[in-house]
């Protein structure tokens, strides 16, 4: 199973020479997660207010295979790949047309706002696995 999130690319996501940079993938890939999450039921800022939970980043390993261009309409794909009790991996790609321009692994966790490491609760792990191939 996959989610979509497509997304039009802004003279602000652009270098000099009107192209994506590199950093903003990174922003591409978070906005498409959260609205994943989103779609499947979950409520970050809830999760936050009411079990101090936060999802956060732990790991990214990146490809840039080609670039992305001021005006382009891009889809992000995100493909839950695997969840432990820990820990929550997934696959995104951005691509134009059938062109992929970037590949990625993003590794999240679950921590406190104090930074502590959790688990992930029963419900959200039951809803992030029913989001998984």
């Amino acid at each position: 199973m996959s989610y979509d999130f497509q997304l039009r690319v802004y003279y602000e996501d652009t270098d000099l020479a009107g192209i994506v940079y590199y950093a903003n993938y990174l922003k591409f890939i978070e906005r498409a997660r959260s609205e994943w999450v989103r779609s499947l039921g979950i409520d970050q800022a809830a999760l936050k207010s009411d079990q101090d939970l936060v999802f956060v980043v732990r790991r990214v390993e990146a490809d840039y295979l080609a670039p992305a261009l001021y005006d382009d309409v891009l889809l992000v794909r995100t493909i839950p790949v695997k969840i432990t009790g820990v820990r929550l991996e997934v696959e995104q790609t951005v691509l134009r047309s059938e062109t992929m321009l970037f590949r990625s692994t993003v590794t999240i966790a679950m921590l406190t706002s104090e930074g502590k490491p959790s688990r992930f609760p029963a419900d959200i792990r039951t809803k992030l696995m029913a989001g998984s191939p």
